[in-house]
C-alpha cells in the first residue's frame, strides 16, 4: 500500500514537472496559430473589399447607361413634343396673321359659323 502511495505520488509530480513545457509547447503554437489566423483574416477582408468595390463598380456603371437611356428618351420626347407644339404655334400665327390681313382688306370672316 505504501509504495502504492509512493508511485502515485512519483506520478502525479512527474505531470506538474512536465506541465511547464508542455505550455510552452502550446504558447508557441498559439503564436503560430494566432499568426495563421490573421493572415487568413486578412486575406478575407481583402477579397471582401475587392469583391464590394466589384459590385460597386458595376451597379454605379448599370446605373449611369440607365439614366443616361432614359436621358435620351426624355429628350427625344421633348423634342417631339417641342416640334409639334411650334408647328401648332406656327400654323396658329398663320391663321391670325391671314384674318389680320382679311380685317384690313375689308374681307368678311369665313371662320364664324353662319346661321342657318
Amino acid at each position: 500500500m505504501r509504495i502504492r502511495k509512493l508511485t502515485i505520488l512519483a506520478l502525479a509530480l512527474g505531470l506538474l514537472a512536465s506541465a511547464p513545457l508542455l505550455s510552452a509547447q502550446t504558447a508557441g503554437q498559439d503564436m503560430k496559430n494566432a499568426g495563421t489566423d490573421t493572415k487568413d483574416a486578412t486575406k478575407d477582408t481583402g477579397a471582401g473589399v475587392k469583391k464590394g468595390t466589384t459590385t460597386g463598380y458595376d451597379k454605379t456603371k448599370s446605373g449611369t447607361k440607365t439614366a443616361a437611356d432614359k436621358t435620351a428618351t426624355g429628350t427625344k420626347k421633348a423634342a417631339d413634343k417641342t416640334a409639334t407644339g411650334t408647328k401648332k404655334a406656327a400654323d396658329k400665327t398663320a391663321t391670325g396673321t391671314k384674318k389680320a390681313g382679311d380685317k384690313v382688306a375689308g374681307k368678311p370672316d369665313t371662320t364664324t359659323a353662319t346661321p342657318k
